[in-house]
């Protein structure tokens, strides 16, 4: 097992892109997407996602994890508020600190880049993601029951947010 040290995150570089497309397909799961499953030749960045939006996680030089960050809306009136949307840890390196290292880095990413909140939309079914939320200081402040249809099942989407 790599060492603890070894876990480091730094921005995304647009030679990222394959590592975090295998990532985001080995992933997936109606757990936490609600977007559909990535295909093979799907590429990671495109013209809505791209490099600076994101961080990544690294173990022991290779990478194993990304969060994103955007504006939840295009209105200037909540420019001030950055959201997650999207957080992905590859099987192998759960239980190594690189979620959690990811959530520290975009709140301080956040708060760099002048915002006053950071929010993100979780399924009420993600305990384990909605834990982590809570621990890093993450408060529910909505949640719209049934919201999504995923895999046959009705699952509530949870509002979150965090002062920075």
């Amino acid at each position: 097992m790599p060492e603890p040290s070894a876990l480091r995150v730094r921005a995304a570089r647009s030679t990222d892109d394959g590592a975090l497309a295998l990532i985001d397909r080995l992933t997936w799961s109606h757990l936490h997407a609600v977007m559909p499953e990535p295909g093979p030749d799907e590429p990671f960045f495109d013209e809505r996602h791209v490099p600076e939006d994101h961080l990544v996680a690294e173990l022991a030089g290779r990478v194993v994890g990304y969060i994103r960050l955007g504006r939840p809306t295009p209105v200037a009136a909540n420019a001030h508020v950055l959201q997650i949307q999207g957080l992905a840890v590859a099987d192998e390196a759960r239980g190594e600190g690189a979620g959690r290292a990811l959530l520290r880095a975009a709140v301080e990413e956040a708060r760099g880049r002048g915002a006053r909140r950071l929010t993100l939309r979780v399924l009420g079914h993600n305990t384990p993601a909605r834990k982590l939320y809570e621990s890093e200081g993450f408060v529910v402040e909505g949640i719209l029951p049934e919201e999504m249809l995923l895999g046959g099942e009705y699952v509530d989407d949870v509002l979150m947010g965090h002062r920075l």
